[in-house]
């Protein structure tokens, strides 16, 4: 077989044994986002359910609220809620997004968030590697509309969303005056979102960067050195 376009020393070929699962000494890392800062927010209160689950799982659960986030590039990154955003970032192994639908989308509290977290640090996303379960609340009748806005924006930022979702119509009917998620059909599916959620950081975590590691990075990267090294002149 002739790959004459393949650079074969940079071509690695995946082991079974490189993508073992590893057995970590602290518990699962798990950030949660939400998208609203009303005073009774459904996404916060599904959150908060999916929190407890997960904690119940063995997670260690960090909930970032964004009231006194400002708008990208309305700000410093140096912001007190900017840097709370991104230390979380840093240490979780694993999110959790949850947002209201509006005018058939995420909210723009929600993409915020989002859109403070860094691109890249060195040459690596803040994201790359990390597990991530979707959940939205809606007004109305169920629908899809952010957790497939959210989806896409969870695949170009490298994370490694779950198969599972969760889509809750007509929220304010779901949650009682403690604020607690009423048993029902859709509070099984966020604890089978939790549960996948939880696997799949199990599986995955502490080798972000052997899974997400591209061909066209090594030989980016290569070229780049090889420049360097070579040059006639500085």
């Amino acid at each position: 077989m002739s790959l004459p376009n393949i650079d074969l020393e940079l071509l690695e070929t995946p082991e079974f044994e490189q993508v073992q699962a590893k057995a970590l000494a602290h518990a699962p890392r798990i950030l949660l986002l939400y998208g609203s800062n009303r005073e009774r927010s459904f996404s916060r209160l599904a959150v908060l359910e999916a929190g407890r689950i997960l904690q119940q799982f063995g997670a260690e659960v960090k909930i970032f609220h964004p009231k006194g986030l400002p708008l990208p590039e309305d700000a410093e990154a140096s912001h007190p809620k900017v840097l709370e955003l991104h230390e979380l970032l840093a240490w979780a192994e694993g999110m959790v997004w949850c947002s209201p639908e509006r005018h058939g989308a995420m909210s723009s509290i929600l993409k915020a968030q989002i859109d403070w977290i860094p691109l890249a640090a060195g040459a690596i996303r803040a994201t790359q590697g990390k597990t991530l379960a979707l959940m939205q609340v809606c007004g109305g009748s169920q629908s899809f509309n952010t957790l497939n806005q959210m989806r896409v924006l969870g695949r170009w930022m490298r994370m490694i969303a779950i198969p599972n979702q969760s889509s809750v119509p007509k929220a304010f009917l779901e949650f009682d005056e403690n604020d607690r998620m009423k048993p029902s059909s859709y509070y099984d599916r966020i604890v089978d979102v939790m549960e996948e959620l939880y696997k799949f950081t199990l599986l995955t975590r502490g080798q972000a960067g052997y899974l997400t590691d591209r061909y066209s990075e090594r030989k980016e990267s290569a070229e780049a050195l090889s420049k360097r090294v070579n040059q006639h002149a500085i």
